[in-house]
């Protein structure tokens, strides 16, 4: 792709052909606020608070800016920071000020882009307050959705429609009543919602929130073991505990998705009714063993049901790879085709 040079605030920097101003400011390592942008989805410009000022004196969002070779872009004009402020003021002067106990905190990007345009108590006394009181829809097993925090940016939406094909969810309604709403705005659990996720990972405030989430004190890459497609994910690990599955976006299989499974089905790994040890039944009651003592009685049993008494039901839960050689080991060892497998039932 064609290489052109365009200059934001006085610095020259190198941009593709085919981006828009944000995307290269942003490949610079350069910080132009928004609120409705993300890397994952078509620009869709709803904010507001992308903007800047061309060399022609022009006021652009720059999320759907596209770059030309010698364009002069300002970010911090005068007339730039007035406008993207008044647009985040806008947008604060209706939300719920309880931060310090939002599920969202020090992770929300309205508390980021307020705080970087300069939103001051002072700054928000023009506005008339009025916080809306929405009931909280608690339905959906894995998530809460709170409207009152929704800054109707349309990352869901759009996340549901490009990323997922479901259109679960849509905007509704006018004015100041518009939200973001179900068909018939019912409860998302009885939508055709399918729990991915997708737009919970991505709402830039608390709108969208996982329920009862914890803060990791680390994260461990590993590969689901859902099913033998291999989408790779990042465990979030709280001492002994996994408290959160997140995509990993540099797994070729997957690139940071995953299915309802693969982001909340992790809460068996920390039962305390989960086997760690095998098994074996002696004198009518089973005690633990050792691996070794486990895997030679299993031999010992196999060998004595070889051909066509012996007969395998492999599993969708393990890897292409773990199934390949479960087939192998039916057929050339056991001396049997009596192999199937659930995925197929």
């Amino acid at each position: 792709m064609k290489k052109v040079t365009i200059t934001i605030d006085g610095l020259q920097i190198s941009a593709t052909e085919g981006m828009t101003v944000l995307q290269a400011a942003q490949a610079n390592g350069l910080y132009i606020p928004n609120l409705c942008n993300h890397p994952d989805l078509d620009p869709a410009g709803l904010c507001r608070v992308c903007v800047v000022k061309m060399d022609d004196w022009k006021i652009a969002i720059s999320c759907k800016l596209p770059v030309k070779d010698g364009m002069i872009i300002s970010t911090e004009d005068p007339e730039v920071q007035q406008i993207r402020k008044s647009s985040v003021e806008l947008l604060v002067a209706n939300h719920p000020m309880t931060c310090l106990t939002c599920e969202a905190d020090s992770n929300c990007e309205l508390q980021r882009v307020a705080h970087y345009v300069g939103v001051t108590p002072d700054s928000l006394k023009r506005y008339r307050r009025s916080v809306r009181s929405i009931p909280m829809d608690t339905s959906n097993p894995f998530f809460d959705i709170d409207h009152s925090k929704c800054i109707m940016c349309g990352i869901c939406v759009r996340t549901c429609d490009e990323l997922q094909n479901i259109n679960a969810i849509d905007y509704a309604q006018r004015g100041v009543t518009s939200l973001i709403s179900t068909l018939g705005n019912k409860p998302i659990a009885d939508s055709r919602c399918e729990s991915c996720g997708e737009c919970v990972v991505r709402c830039p405030v608390a709108a969208l929130s996982p329920k009862n989430s914890q803060e990791p004190t680390r994260e461990v890459k590993s590969i689901c073991t859902y099913c033998g497609v291999g989408c790779g994910v990042l465990l979030g690990v709280r001492g002994d505990n996994i408290v959160g599955v997140q995509g990993d976006r540099d797994n070729p299989v997957n690139k940071g998705s995953l299915c309802v499974k693969g982001r909340y089905g992790y809460k068996f790994i920390n039962h305390p009714e989960r086997l760690k040890t095998p098994l074996i039944k002696k004198n009518g009651e089973l005690v633990e063993a050792t691996w070794e003592e486990a895997l030679d009685l299993i031999g010992e049993k196999f060998s004595q049901h070889k051909g066509d008494k012996f007969a395998t039901l492999a599993s969708a839960r393990i890897t292409n790879e773990d199934n390949y050689l479960i087939q192998k080991f039916t057929r050339a060892v056991m001396e049997t085709n009596n192999i199937d497998h659930c995925a197929r039932l």
